[in-house]
């Protein structure tokens, strides 16, 4: 569904990535796990065609997307959360679900994708007409997964999405997250948070200074002494 074969880049002179190589199957979740400045933010800008590679290439679906736009890879059913929500601020909460409908190429009616995504997200449907700059850190993170997943994309990838929410909204995120999945969605989740991304995933990687460190099943990674190290 996946896959970053020897992926590297750079910011002007400075390397970030070297050589990292990952794969996601269809129907997984897998966490990329690292420290800050460990390159995960990178490698989420990497795959969805926002940085240019230094080498390598990176795969969707068996079709090489290495210098396909961003704006293209939704219409080849993939969907992505970004770090910090990046929703329109001035725009409603309908406004910013039509955008990424709109940007999916989904064939479904919008309304018709609109009750599903009620059905996963009921705050969604209380604050539809609202501008997301007056919603709770909660609830944007909320709307950007919806629109993420608004045109029901395979593949959604996601990139440090608990990233500023408490516990409790951290809890119930994750908990959709898993509920997502087991509905059959593949997912690659990009997260500093280890302990609760290796609670629901089924393998995962560590990267770390820009390279993978560590990668297994849930089980090796608990398991790995540098992971425990750092996290837990």
């Amino acid at each position: 569904m996946l896959e970053l074969a020897n992926v590297s880049t750079s910011y002007g002179q400075v390397s970030m990535l070297r050589g990292v190589s990952l794969s996601v199957k269809k129907g997984e979740l897998v966490c990329l796990l690292g420290p800050n400045g460990a390159g995960k933010s990178t490698t989420f800008k990497a795959l969805s065609g926002l940085l240019p590679l230094d080498g390598g290439t990176v795969s969707m679906k068996g079709a090489d997307v290495t210098r396909t736009g961003t704006e293209k890879l939704g219409s080849l059913g993939v969907g992505f959360v970004p770090e910090g929500r990046k929703l329109f601020p001035s725009l409603t909460v309908r406004e910013n679900l039509k955008l990424g409908y709109d940007a999916s190429g989904c064939k479904t009616p919008f309304e018709a994708r609109l009750e599903v995504i009620y059905g996963l997200f009921p705050r969604v449907k209380e604050r539809i007409g609202q501008q997301a700059c007056t919603m709770s850190g909660g609830e944007q993170a909320m709307v950007a997964l919806a629109r993420a997943l608004i045109g029901d994309p395979e593949l959604l990838v996601m990139d440090e999405p608990s990233l500023g929410l408490s516990p409790k909204l951290i809890d119930e995120y994750f908990e959709t997250v898993a509920r997502i999945h087991a509905e059959g969605r593949t997912v690659l989740l990009i997260e500093q948070n280890a302990e609760k991304a290796l609670s629901i995933s089924d393998r995962g990687y560590l990267l770390v200074r820009g390279q993978i460190a560590v990668e297994g099943s849930r089980e090796k990674m608990l398991a790995d002494d540098t992971i425990k190290h750092m996290y837990l």
